[in-house]
């Protein structure tokens, strides 16, 4: 069984930062893409950052790149999102994913998913 955990969410204010953490179990880690989305309210899901399941290639939104890095360690089985300098658009609930290469933003396409976590940015 598939479990993808996120942590880290929080309030926080605008130009803070926040790390948020994916632990995965029950899936061969080292062998999926890796990907955080997020979803606010009354909006469809997006896609934010992905990660290959060698590390080797990062994917980043238009609208968080420079401020957001993804990362992942695979003795760990984790997956990381690091988000800096965060603006009141950013919030929204936080998803983490996993995948079979190859990488794509259509959320639909993701196998499997964590619970999210929400992150709330103030101004």
């Amino acid at each position: 069984q598939v479990q993808l955990v996120e942590s880290g969410g929080g309030l926080v204010q605008a130009e803070d930062s926040l790390r948020l953490s994916c632990a995965a179990s029950g899936l061969t880690f080292n062998r999926y893409g890796m990907g955080w989305f997020r979803q606010a309210p009354g909006k469809e899901r997006e896609f934010v950052s992905g990660i290959s399941w060698t590390g080797g290639n990062t994917y980043y939104a238009d609208s968080v790149k420079g401020r957001f890095t993804i990362s992942r360690d695979n003795a760990k089985n984790t997956v990381y999102l690091q988000m800096n300098s965060l603006k009141p658009e950013d919030t929204a609930v936080y998803y983490c994913a996993a995948d079979h290469p190859p990488m794509t933003e259509k959320y639909y396409i993701w196998d499997y998913w964590g619970q999210g976590t929400q992150v709330t940015v103030s101004s």
